[in-house]
């Protein structure tokens, strides 16, 4: 039975498709949602540190240049709780909560679907395949091997996300 079902969000094209898939399964089942973002450098539009350079030399961080990548940062971070708080408000008639954390996100999502005891993870695949896995990571793999609930993951393409979900969806349990 489904109670909790945590839903992972990110900026990327298919995170309309992964919210309604985890919120239409929210409303079949009456479980509670729990939205989670993962700041994370490997996600697009993260803040990079900056740097500067002297030629033939070394790099060097100013403090000009340390408050521009904390506004940066910070832009980030209010981007990231203004998308929880938009699919937060759509999801009515459901209980709903969001969570925004700082981390490498197979492993945040894991620790928060463990500590808020969900029976579900809702995530999406970019469909990264080979060297581009290998390179990347996948979050969706790492998740799949270790959380400690069912997977369900929303197929997508490492392009862009135009399918509809009731297309292209794979249903991924582990079992532990």
């Amino acid at each position: 039975m489904l109670y909790k079902i945590l839903v992972a969000v990110d900026e990327s094209l298919m995170n309309r498709g992964v919210f309604e898939e985890a919120l239409d399964l929210s409303r079949k089942t009456g479980a509670s949602l729990m939205l989670v973002h993962v700041l994370t450098p490997e996600e697009r539009n993260h803040p990079e540190l900056p740097r500067s350079y002297i030629p033939y030399y070394y790099p060097i961080i100013t403090d000009e240049l340390l408050q521009q990548y904390q506004a940066e940062w910070e832009r980030a971070e209010t981007r990231g709780l203004e998308l929880l708080r938009s699919l937060a408000q759509e999801a009515t008639g459901v209980a709903v909560e969001f969570t925004q954390n700082i981390g490498n996100p197979g492993r945040v999502i894991c620790e928060v679907a463990k500590n808020w005891g969900a029976t579900l993870i809702v995530m999406g695949r970019r469909g990264r395949t080979g060297l581009s896995e290998l390179l990347m990571g996948s979050v969706s793999n790492y998740v799949i091997h270790h959380a400690p609930c069912s997977v369900f993951v929303v197929q997508g393409t490492a392009q862009a996300a135009t399918v509809t979900p009731e297309e292209n969806t794979t249903l991924v349990t582990s079992a532990k």
